[in-house]
């Protein structure tokens, strides 16, 4: 199973539009979504290294960042990445593309 983890903060407008759909395409095409907001320090912590594997000093990220993982709480293999906001047929399109054939 795949899962999209999502880093965003409660402040972005942008996180917040693409949180009314971002979930259900997730769910529609077999992934499973997590929502790490930057203000939930517990979550945050628990997803830090994966986040950090990509982005070691953070520049770079896009508001929201989307990673694709497997096996997010172990030894976890990132699989791919959206950045930024998009329209839902946009982040649709682009993380099927992300997804094994």
């Amino acid at each position: 199973m795949l899962h999209v983890l999502k880093f965003s903060s409660q402040d972005c407008g942008t996180c917040h539009r693409m949180s009314h759909y971002d979930a259900a395409v997730c769910d529609e095409l077999g992934c499973t979504l997590i929502s790490v907001m930057l203000q939930d320090t517990e979550l945050y912590r628990r997803y830090r290294r994966v986040l950090l594997a990509r982005y070691p000093d953070k520049q770079g990220m896009g508001w929201p960042t989307y990673l694709l993982v497997s096996e997010p709480d172990g030894e976890f293999t990132i699989h791919g990445e959206l950045r930024g906001g998009m329209p839902k047929g946009d982040f649709r399109q682009r993380l099927t593309a992300l997804l094994p054939a």
